[in-house]
């Protein structure tokens, strides 16, 4: 029961609230519809506002925004705002909705995006992975030609077939060496048989080697 008499008396609050909105647009419309006839001078001056054309302070407006003002003096007021005001005048593009995407001349016929719902922006995480897969390709390939380089070069420094191998060759390697010459039992070197490798070859020496002893002789 108590349910139903809160439920009566806020249907009656809604009631009463709806005519009173009803009565105040309805005197709305009729003053609005009165001041419609008369000219914006006569207005400001039965309202005791100066021309709106004049405003520079942001006091002088809030008189122009009260509910008794007509609608097109309200207007004329912003606007002169909007163009002293460099807060309102000087608008930042880079500003969130600076532009009214709304206007039908500004949005494309097609309007395409790479971004999907789940996935975000797909063509753009893709176009960095190629460009990443790309750079390992290239960064592959120029490594190869630098063994590939190193390669040659060490087979250019490996010594010819047939050349003599020398104190690093590797194991197995074989080297031509002149033939000693032949000594003799003191190990002197016999003189040669050819008469012109004789002819400038040195005359042959013994070597005497003498020591000193206590006594005074001579080996």
């Amino acid at each position: 029961m108590s349910d139903f008499w809160a439920r009566r008396k806020a249907a009656v609050a809604a009631e009463t609230k709806a005519q009173d909105i009803a009565l105040l647009e309805a005197e709305r419309a009729e003053v609005e519809a009165t001041q419609a006839e008369r000219t914006d001078e006569e207005l400001l001056e039965e309202l005791g506002l100066p021309d709106p054309d004049t405003l520079d302070t942001s006091a002088e407006l809030r008189a122009f925004l009260l509910p008794s003002i007509p609608r097109r003096l309200k207007t004329r007021a912003l606007r002169r705002m909007w163009r002293t005001n460099p807060v309102l005048a000087n608008l930042d593009g880079l500003v969130d909705y600076a532009e009214d995407y709304t206007d039908a001349a500004m949005v494309p016929d097609v309007l395409t995006t790479s971004y999907q719902v789940g996935r975000g922006l797909t063509r753009h995480v893709e176009e960095l992975a190629r460009q990443a897969a790309n750079a390992r390709t290239d960064t592959t390939e120029a490594a190869t030609a630098a063994d590939a380089l190193d390669a040659d070069a060490l087979d250019a420094d490996a010594p010819a077939a047939g050349a003599p191998a020398g104190r690093d060759a590797p194991e197995g390697a074989t080297a031509t060496a002149e033939p000693a010459l032949a000594q003799d039992e003191d190990g002197a070197i016999p003189a040669a048989t050819d008469p012109e490798i004789a002819a400038d070859m040195p005359a042959r020496r013994r070597i005497r080697i003498t020591f000193s002893d206590p006594a005074g002789e001579t080996a």
